[in-house]
């Protein structure tokens, strides 16, 4: 088990243990901050939030100010298009699963004129013909089949989740053919594609959000707040294509866990965050 993998299962059995001991206040207001929370484990995922944020100042921030000032813009843009590209297979089949078939025939067209005439997906040759990039993930596709998001979790290097989207990430895993692929290889770069397509996706998108992340933090009375605010209303965007709200971030530590904050604003904090 990848040690990616292996962390998701800490931070899920460590909230799980934090919030069967956790006891909701008695006071009728209180109690209904509490419900509309959502977050029984608070002050473990407070702690793994802060966690997450001193890897970010001392590893990832310094990092993605590095490779923004050396890469020029084309080759970032090449670099994100192939980290795209090969989620391809995860969003068509949870396309599928949706029963949005025919935004599962726009991504594997986009497959296939991106990795045939775009050199292997640098170059988004179907985005410049008008067939769009979208994301889908299986904690998308529980929540189209009605299952509710469970309670907020933080989890260690991932960043924001839920009950939900943490079992969506680890069917995504399973879902993913180049994931069986490196099962199978002794190559090194093959066999840990995960943790290199991971960690290049992190990179790359908290290189284009680096000033709205700073904005955030210092307009945010409560960041911690601000961020679960942010993520659900992420999340309930992509749930909807985009239709209940198309102007959200996107919150995590990767991409596949899909970005690190782009867009505007929430019912916490009002704070502006445009790409």
């Amino acid at each position: 088990m990848s040690k990616l993998v292996r962390s998701v299962f800490l931070g899920l059995c460590l909230s799980v243990a934090l919030t069967a001991c956790a006891t909701a206040p008695d006071d009728p207001v209180e109690r209904e901050i509490y419900d509309q929370a959502n977050d029984p484990a608070q002050p473990l995922n407070e702690a793994i939030f802060e966690f997450n944020m001193a890897i970010d100042r001392g590893l990832l921030r310094p990092i993605a100010k590095a490779y923004e000032f050396i890469l020029p813009d084309l080759v970032r843009d090449g670099i994100r298009n192939v980290l795209r590209n090969l989620r391809t297979p995860v969003i068509a089949a949870n396309d599928v699963l949706q029963g949005e078939f025919a935004r599962a025939g726009d991504t594997l067209g986009r497959f296939a004129f991106n990795t045939s005439m775009g050199l292997g997906g640098i170059f988004d040759v179907a985005g410049e013909a008008g067939v769009e990039f979208h994301e889908e993930d299986f904690g998308q596709t529980l929540a189209v089949w009605g299952f509710e998001e469970g309670p907020y979790l933080m989890l260690p290097v991932l960043g924001p989740s839920n009950g939900r989207d943490l079992v969506g990430f680890i069917v995504d895993t399973g879902l993913d053919p180049f994931q069986w692929w490196s099962y199978n290889s002794d190559t090194w770069i093959v066999e840990n594609q995960g943790m290199v397509r991971g960690v290049a996706t992190a990179v790359d998108t908290r290189s284009r959000n680096y000033q709205q992340l700073e904005d955030l933090e210092e307009t945010s009375l409560d960041f911690y707040a601000a961020v679960r605010s942010l993520y659900r209303q992420q999340r309930n965007s992509l749930i909807n294509n985009g239709m209940a709200n198309d102007a959200v971030p996107e919150i995590g530590f990767d991409d596949e866990l899909d970005g690190f904050y782009e867009d505007e604003s929430s019912d916490d904090q009002q704070a502006s965050l445009t790409e």
